[in-house]
């Protein structure tokens, strides 16, 4: 019984996929675009409410091949929270990205598709990841990609970390949390990066060997500001909000403060409760260092 409901359900997620796609496809045939239109369907995927319209608008920007829409459907792919939307950036940068784009979008876009094709949750996104990185000429791998053009050095420090839920020994432990989910993302990134180191080899570098050309620096840092444990029928929800910062290192000149938010159930136990906090905590952090910090650092 358990082995058929298995297939079942796979086999439901693989139709739900497959639909997702002919959605995408058949829209793309269908939906019309004209070249003075690039402004307005720019604002339209980053801004607008409706999931249709933000989709109309990748869909639009991909049929113009406009290279102004490259970074604007990398965003979209590393951010937005429909995964039509993201799958159908994913089509459009592999269409538009080719060898003559600019070095630095290039190597940005790769890196973002590169994220989604490893952890994306959705599998219709990371095929479509994993087919645009294809058609770029990467051939869907993890290709080791420079932050600038001309190889240039990046460094992360990550911040200490804060907790505001008023229980001193809570905060304490989400603080460590987030301070170790935090390295071992960006461990993970920029394992498949080059030059963009998380220690420098003399301790932390000053501003003295930073410039534009050779080397610049990131900080990142988050305060949980939300948790909350409430019962849901049997079970308990544990819910909690985190918001990050971004900014410029060592001078911390802050440009960008992503916010992210999630939930997991529990049962009553004092330990199950705390172990859902941290993994509530756990994924939003992972979650927005990988979508939304790291694609902010990669076009910059």
């Amino acid at each position: 019984m358990r082995s058929s409901r298995g297939f079942r359900v796979a086999a439901a997620a693989v139709m739900r996929v497959a639909a997702i796609a002919a959605v995408v496809a058949a829209i793309l045939r269908a939906a019309p675009a004209r070249a003075d239109n690039v402004t307005e369907l720019v604002r339209q995927l980053e801004s607008d409410d409706s999931d249709k319209v933000r989709l109309s608008a990748a869909l639009n920007l991909t049929k113009l091949g406009d290279p102004r829409a490259i970074l604007p459907l990398a965003k979209a792919l590393g951010n937005d929270t429909d995964q039509t939307v993201r799958g159908a950036a994913a089509v459009g940068l592999g269409k538009l990205v080719t060898d003559k784009t600019d070095s630095k979008i290039r190597k940005a876009a790769i890196a973002v598709l590169t994220q989604a094709k490893n952890s994306d949750d959705s599998d219709f996104v990371r095929g479509e990841a994993d087919k645009a990185l294809k058609a770029i000429g990467v051939g869907g791998g993890t290709p080791r990609v420079p932050i600038a053009s001309g190889g240039k050095a990046i460094y992360v420090n990550i911040g200490p970390m804060a907790s505001n839920t008023g229980d001193s020994a809570v905060d304490a432990k989400l603080k460590a949390v987030m301070v170790k989910v935090a390295n071992k993302t960006m461990t993970k990134i920029s394992s498949n990066m080059a030059s963009m180191p998380l220690a420098w080899s003399s301790g932390q570098p000053t501003l003295a060997v930073f410039n534009p050309k050779s080397a610049s620096g990131f900080y990142i840092d988050g305060t949980v500001e939300e948790l909350k444990v409430k019962q849901t029928g049997s079970s308990m929800t544990v819910s909690c909000k985190i918001n990050m910062l971004l900014a410029s290192y060592p001078d911390r000149n802050i440009f960008g403060f992503p916010k992210g938010a999630a939930s997991v159930e529990a049962s009553g136990s004092r330990t199950e409760i705390a172990l859902a906090r941290e993994d509530c905590v756990s994924a939003v952090v992972e979650d927005l260092i990988a979508k939304r910090i790291v694609p902010t650092i990669l076009t910059r």
